[in-house]
């Protein structure tokens, strides 16, 4: 039987296909065709299996802009069971779009005709810059390029809703790629209103024509509405996606920063919240929020004393090293709670994600040899956690209660140090 059984994720082959134009201006270490998911079971099952083929291959190909799509499924050999061979191009169809094109020749020119005449839909909300010379931007650095430079290459993020023109279709193209690149993915209900996208595009300049600039699929994001007492909307992130070439370069980071700068703009949304992030997009998040909050100047000030710095304007201290310097602020430890809600509704951050922020922060700032300091940092990190996980715990005997919440602490304290280190 396993002759005729195929891995689905290494058959499926993906290509965000540019046209010939595009394809001259990037560089050699640019791969964005034939490229696998990470996830095929939403599609094929949970042994991500498919029966009856021997050498099967999945061509599923898009226009890099417009997301046009086409579909090729061969094969050496199949078995002539009709009962038990998978429909491979069947299954594959019901999760895409309508319109695909099956002729190769047809697709590629849609791909030539839709390279120049592909706009994004929506309002601009975000961009920024990275140099052609360094590619996908692997080795991106902190000053980002000026967008006038021949070597650079901008990234835009668009906002829609369902009622931007010609965005459901659009979305009906990429939403294949929420159940390929995220673990327990699914389709969302067009006949919800309440949803809001952020989609990533890279927009790059023609090598032999710099004044015509070309549009670039990247990623997008979901996020949907909920009421927010009394009269604002809080806005989860639903979904976040980014295709696999694009993958770490910093591009996630950059969009979670448009989204994070979108809601801070808007005075009707109160927070920004996550829906069960993934462990990989928790740690994007803890340190974007650790880095936006270290740059603010008057938080950090007030936070740890006169004496401390942004992140942006120079040392806060390393992980596990005081500045003994510093005049102690509002973070205490223990936090003055009254400030810092003022702070977490002012900068529009959900409740436990903000009491995590504070944690990590007040630990990168501990004196070791301060043992008044580290017994009060250590109660209010307990209390949060005992609040958070109350109804197993109360469930505990006395002394089995207070030992899992020390294992608990140091568990936490020790992730702390691991994201502490990614951003300092």
């Amino acid at each position: 039987m396993s002759d005729w059984t195929t891995d689905s994720n290494e058959c499926l082959s993906i290509s965000m296909v540019r046209s010939v134009e595009d394809k001259k201006t990037l560089s050699e270490d640019e791969r964005y065709e034939n490229f696998h998911p990470a996830f095929t079971y939403p599609i094929f099952g949970e042994e991500e299996k498919i029966y009856g083929y021997k050498d099967l291959i999945i061509d599923l190909k898009f226009a890099s802009g417009s997301l046009k799509q086409y579909l090729s499924v061969k094969w050496s050999d199949k078995l002539q069971s009709v009962d038990t061979v998978d429909n491979v191009d069947g299954t594959m169809r019901e999760f895409l779009s309508e319109g695909i094109e099956t002729n190769e020749d047809a697709f590629r020119s849609q791909v030539q005709e839709d390279a120049t005449s592909f706009k994004p839909s929506g309002k601009m909300i975000y961009s920024y810059t990275r140099s052609a010379s360094k590619g996908k931007g692997k080795s991106f650095a902190a000053e980002q390029p000026s967008p006038e430079d021949e070597d650079t290459v901008v990234y835009e993020v668009y906002h829609n809703t369902w009622e931007t023109p010609g965005f459901k279709e659009y979305h009906r193209k990429m939403q294949i790629f929420i159940l390929l690149y995220i673990e327990a993915g699914s389709y969302i209900n067009e006949e919800e209103d309440a949803w809001e996208f952020v989609v990533l595009y890279e927009k790059r300049k023609r090598q032999d024509s710099p004044h015509i600039s070309t549009y670039h699929f990247v990623g997008y994001s979901s996020l949907y509405n909920f009421y927010y007492f009394p009269e604002k909307v809080r806005l989860r992130l639903s979904q976040f996606v980014i295709l696999g070439p694009y993958q770490r370069s910093g591009h996630g980071s950059e969009l979670y920063k448009a989204i994070y700068q979108y809601v801070l703009s808007q005075s009707h949304m109160g927070e920004l919240t996550v829906e069960d992030p993934a462990e990989a997009f928790e740690d994007l998040r803890d340190k974007n929020d650790l880095k936006m909050l270290l740059s603010t100047k008057q938080f950090m000030e007030e936070g740890f004393g006169q004496d401390s710095h942004s992140h942006s304007g120079g040392r806060v201290g390393k992980v596990g090293k005081a500045l003994k310097s510093l005049s102690k602020g509002k973070l205490g430890p223990p936090v003055e709670k009254g400030w810092a809600e003022k702070w977490r509704v002012k900068l529009k951050i959900a409740g436990r994600q903000f009491q995590r922020l504070v944690e990590m922060l007040i630990q990168m700032h501990l004196d070791p040899l301060d043992n008044r300091g580290l017994r009060a940092y250590r109660l209010q990190v307990k209390e949060r956690l005992y609040r958070f996980n109350f109804e197993v715990l109360a469930q505990l005997e006395k002394e089995e209660r207070l030992e899992k919440l020390e294992e608990t602490f140091q568990s936490v304290r020790d992730d702390y140090g691991r994201i502490l280190k990614l951003v300092c």
